[in-house]
């Protein structure tokens, strides 16, 4: 690929195979999802139906209203809106909280680990590649203790390439400042678009909430991807575990047995009022984990963004 080749010049051979792998990966995720739709996943993120007019001779029969034909024996159209240029940022967080979790720690090949960061990733690299494929506009935005990275939406593929470089090389690391992070994206975004947010949430959620009031105070649509490992959701240990803050270092032991049901209740509680929050601030809230395939994440991801419409 030549816009893969020109990256030579400035990237490590090592994060060029991560980006080589990413692209191909965020392709198959997409045209996997593709394939098994009857109708095209983009119809209609740009482009809204607006009223019926009477139809003229050299109208488009495509846009000819069958149905309504059907009821009066007359001639409609459909008008839509003028089509729209979409700016879609993706806001990832980069924490340690999105680090491994449990025995991952101790993989070979922390990027091939279902993780939550590397989750996110590859869903935020699918997404690239599904707005940039229907000739919108992708930026980016690396979270941290603040915001580490931002690249403005483009709609080129060099530009698309540019974007999944900075993804393959993100490493989680430090404590979140999800919130801090957002205030500073929004301080740099000039138009309004779309805010889509991975993250485990795992931090204050007053002040979350807050950063996604803002998100909205700002005119954005807003989705928010909640990603969670499937152990942090099912807890799955046994015996005595030992539990501990990747962020803080402050660990607690526990018996598993014993503390699973009131976890489990906890975990689902929190999501069910993130869930309500995020609806009551009219954005949409998309609760993943890492047992969930990416396919069926896109397939939210698409039906929340289509309720925005």
């Amino acid at each position: 690929m030549a816009t893969m080749t020109s990256l030579a010049r400035y990237l490590d051979p090592e994060v060029i195979q991560q980006v080589a792998r990413l692209d191909l990966r965020a392709r198959f995720i997409v045209e996997g999802f593709m394939a098994g739709l009857h109708r095209s996943p983009f119809q209609g993120l740009s482009t809204e139906f607006s009223e019926h007019r009477k139809y003229a001779q050299g109208d488009d029969l495509r846009t000819m209203d069958w149905n309504v034909f059907a009821r009066t024996d007359r001639l409609f159209v459909r008008k839509f809106q003028a089509e729209t240029h979409l700016d879609c940022h993706l806001l990832v967080d980069a924490s340690a909280s999105m680090g491994p979790v449990g025995e991952q720690r101790q993989a070979r090949d922390p990027a091939e680990t279902p993780g939550k960061l590397n989750y996110a990733i590859h869903l935020a690299a699918a997404l690239g590649y599904l707005v940039t494929r229907q000739q919108d506009a992708i930026g980016l935005g690396v979270l941290g203790e603040g915001l580490q990275t931002l690249l403005p939406p483009r709609s080129r593929r060099s530009d698309l390439v540019q974007l999944l470089a900075v993804l393959a090389a993100i490493k989680p690391a430090g404590r979140t400042g999800l919130a801090h992070g957002v205030h500073q994206a929004l301080q740099r975004i000039a138009h309004r678009g779309l805010v889509v947010i991975f993250s485990d949430l795992l931090t204050d959620t007053r002040a979350v909430l807050e950063a996604l009031h803002h998100v909205r105070f700002r005119g954005h649509d807003l989705i928010v991807m909640h990603i969670l490992d499937a152990a942090e959701v099912r807890f799955p240990f046994e015996g005595a575990v030992r539990l501990e803050d990747p962020e803080t270092g402050i660990s607690l032991d526990a018996a598993a047995e014993g503390v699973r049901a009131s976890y489990v209740r906890a975990v689902a509680d929190w999501r069910a009022e993130l869930r309500d929050r995020i609806a009551a601030l009219k954005g949409d809230y998309v609760a993943l984990d890492t047992s969930m395939k990416f396919d069926k994440a896109l397939v939210e991801f698409l039906t929340q963004r289509s309720r925005r419409r």
